[in-house]
């Protein structure tokens, strides 16, 4: 479960997981995704493409 917001700016990122997801799985460019859902900051993008769901 990725966490609501970003551990070091406070940004809420979950809102975009889904759409990353999808995004990239589809192909696409993970910088492209990141960059056409707004998420500029290094530590917002991190926790998005670090994040690994643990079962």
């Amino acid at each position: 479960m990725i966490p609501v917001r970003c551990i070091s700016c406070g940004k809420v990122i979950s809102a975009y997981f889904d759409e990353y997801n999808k995004r990239v799985e589809e192909g696409e460019n993970p910088k492209e995704v990141l960059d056409d859902l707004g998420l500029n900051k290094y530590c917002c993008r991190r926790m998005l493409i670090a994040h690994v769901e643990a079962w």
